[in-house]
This record gives C-alpha cells, sequence and structure tokens, in this order.
C-alpha cells in the first residue's frame, strides 16, 4: 500500500503525521480523555510500553506543557511524566524515558525515584504483541500483557489512582473485568472511535484504585488465580465456568470520541493542492530501534543476495551462450568449408541462448545448495 493509499484509507493516520503526532494511537487516549476526564487532577503519570510514544506525547501536550507556560511556574510544580519500554525512543519535552522491563521490580523502584518516593496518579499502557489473527491466542498473551502491567501498577499507583490499558475482546473479558474489580471501584471498557471496528481492540478504564484490605504486592497472582474458586470464599464469582444464571456479569461498555466525528473505517478524499496534487507527509518519528529493525535487515540482505544471484546469472548465460554459439558455428563452417550465413547465424544464436538458459538455472540451483569450496569448484568448472 502506497503512502498516498493509506493516507486515504486510513484518515487518523493522516490526521497523525498532518498534527505532529508519533501514531495514530495518540487521537485514541485523547477520546478518552473526552470521555472520562481522565487527566483532571493528575500531577505524576507513568507510560508504560510507551515507544515510539504518541500517548507520551499526549501526556506531554495535556500536562506538562500547559504547566510549563503558566506565567509564574517553578520546576517543583510541574507534572512529572515517566515512559517505561524495552525499546529506546526520540526525547519528548517534559518526558522522563526509562528504557526496562514492566515485570521487573527495580523498573518500578525507578520509577518512585523519579518522584521523590510518591506514587502515580494515573498509569497508561497501550503496550500489545503482534497479532496472529487467532483471536483466542492474541487475546490471550495480551492478558498476560495486563497481568505484567497491573503487577507494577500495585506497585507505582498511589491509591484512588486510574489505570488505562489496552485489552483484547473476547470470551474472558468478564474474568478480567472481575479481576479490575478487586482493584478498582470503577471498571469501564471503552471503545474510541479511532479504533477499528474491524479490531477486537478495547480500553479499560479502572477508577478509584483500592486494593484489598490486607493486600501485598507479592500475592497478586496467588489473589487473582482465587477468583471464581468453587468454594464460595470470594467476593466475586467470576471464572469462565461461573459467568452463567445468577453470576452473570454485565460490564459497561461506552463508545468515545465524537460520533459524528471522523470514522476509522472509511475512507477519505485527499486534500489537493494548488497545482491538484496530493503531497503525503513523512512520518513524525518512526521508531528508531523497533524489535523488527533486524528482520528488515535480513529481508534487505536477502533481496540483495537475489540481485546478486540475478547478476551472476544473467552475466553467466551470456558469456556461455557466447562460448556456446561460437564453437557450433565454428564446428559448422569445418564441416560445410565455407562462411555461415545470416539466417545460419540466427539459429545457431537461438539454439546456444536456450541450452545455455537450461545449463545456467541447473548452475545457479547447484550454487544455492553448495557452500565455500564446493561453489568455487562449480565456479571453476562452469568457467
Amino acid at each position: 500500500m502506497g503512502k498516498a493509499s493509506r493516507d486515504k484509507r486510513d484518515i487518523y493516520y493522516r490526521k497523525a503525521k498532518e498534527e505532529g503526532w508519533r501514531a495514530r494511537s495518540a487521537f485514541k487516549l485523547l477520546q478518552i480523555d473526552e470521555e472520562f476526564n481522565i487527566f483532571e487532577g493528575v500531577k505524576r503519570v507513568v507510560d508504560l510500553c510507551a515507544a515510539p510514544g504518541s500517548w507520551s506525547q499526549v501526556l506531554s501536550r495535556k500536562l506538562y506543557l500547559p504547566a510549563k507556560l503558566l506565567p509564574e511556574s517553578q520546576d517543583s510544580d510541574l507534572p512529572l511524566i515517566v515512559a517505561i519500554d524495552l525499546q529506546p525512543m526520540a526525547p519528548i519535552e517534559g518526558v522522563i524515558q526509562v528504557q526496562g522491563d514492566i515485570t521487573n521490580a527495580r523498573t518500578a523502584e525507578t520509577v518512585i525515584r523519579h518522584f521523590d518516593g510518591g506514587k502515580a496518579d494515573l498509569v497508561v499502557c497501550d503496550g500489545a504483541p503482534d497479532v496472529t489473527g487467532l483471536h483466542d491466542m492474541d487475546e490471550f498473551v495480551q492478558s498476560q500483557l495486563i497481568l505484567a502491567a497491573l503487577t507494577i501498577v500495585t506497585h507505582i499507583l498511589k491509591v484512588g489512582g486510574k489505570f488505562i490499558a489496552k485489552i483484547f475482546r473476547g470470551k474472558d473479558t468478564s474474568l478480567l473485568y472481575c479481576q479490575l474489580k478487586l482493584f478498582f471501584t470503577e471498571v469501564t471498557f471503552a471503545k474510541p472511535k479511532s479504533s477499528r471496528n474491524s479490531s477486537i481492540e478495547a480500553f479499560v478504564v479502572c477508577e478509584n484504585y483500592s486494593p484489598p484490605e490486607g493486600f501485598d504486592e507479592k500475592d497478586l497472582h496467588r489473589l487473582l488465580e482465587k477468583i471464581g474458586s468453587p468454594s464460595g470464599a470470594d467476593d466475586l464469582d467470576c471464572s469462565s465456568g461461573w459467568l452463567e444464571g445468577p453470576n452473570k456479569v454485565y460490564i459497561p461498555f461506552l463508545a468515545c470520541g465524537d460520533l459524528t466525528g471522523y470514522d476509522s473505517d472509511r475512507s477519505y478524499p485527499l486534500p489537493k493542492s494548488a497545482d491538484g496534487s496530493y503531497q503525503s507527509l513523512d512520518p513524525v518519528q518512526p521508531p528508531i530501534a523497533p524489535p523488527y529493525k533486524r528482520a528488515l535487515e535480513l529481508k534487505k540482505a536477502s533481496s540483495h543476495g537475489v540481485r546478486e544471484q540475478d547478476e551472476f546469472k544473467n552475466s553467466m548465460q551470456s558469456s556461455i551462450a557466447s562460448a556456446l554459439c561460437e564453437s557450433s558455428v565454428s564446428a559448422y563452417e569445418r564441416d560445410l568449408a565455407k562462411p555461415a550465413d545470416e539466417e545460419t547465424l540466427r539459429e545457431h544464436r537461438l539454439r546456444a541462448d536456450t541450452n545455455c538458459s537450461v545449463l545456467v538455472t541447473f548452475a545457479v540451483i547447484c550454487l544455492k545448495k553448495l557452500t565455500g569450496l564446493k561453489q568455487t569448484l562449480l565456479l571453476i568448472l562452469i568457467s
């Protein structure tokens, strides 16, 4: 898909470039804020799985930059924003970057140090695995990522704080809802307008962090595993086998964003310049060290190898065809004791090209299966 074609098909991708966002996902957080007012009273915030940084940009523009522009603002009054990711990302004004693993306790300790011993008012997480298209598998892997995010949230989020995370809707969504309800008094699932209807993606908005009395962060996994146990000891029976009849859970689900705004599943005409052409913009900030970088390098190296093979094949075919044609014509002239005419030369060249094509194709196949010294010996024999 060309850049102009994608600009036409994906209005939020185009608008993100026009407005200076690193990714279209920035609109999702903005639309969630329109519905839930998540930034109200926030002074300390953490962005998990932050790269390439579009949500960190939103946090900077909505929290840090407005506070910085106040006439009597001091550094001690500015909101603190910490972005965490395994991959590095380009700097953003007002955002402290931590390159680390959200499942590591040291990462949580680093965040607390940046907050001078305090805890976050808001934690957001837009992380997701590379989707496979197998919805059950994608939902399971995403749920494990949310569990990892919840683990660090229990260490760095203050009581009364908020937590926003991406989810994949599926058959166990009710179980996830009940697990989160153990820690937050308000849990709502939301679908921003900028999220495609064809996607199983949604976002969970958790408000008023209130962990169970006597809760120890080390007991998180044990506590979540007990949910829905048939003993009836738990307040919420939410395992997959307990979601029918009187235990059925109805999940609050809201659409976010202006319903009369842009439709993420619709194509929009491209704006034309004065000369009638359209100039597609480059992405604001491509990832500087994406996890797929090595795969792209291997693909490039592979394509480079194909070009080399094609050049070798064409060169070898030309030289061998000339040699075969010359040998064939010489034998013809020797047998008839007279020079070959133009028609005879064309016939011999055509026959030589045909025979040579078969020979070279066979040689290239052999070269692909041979390495090192064996390749060299074959090339010498062909020469």
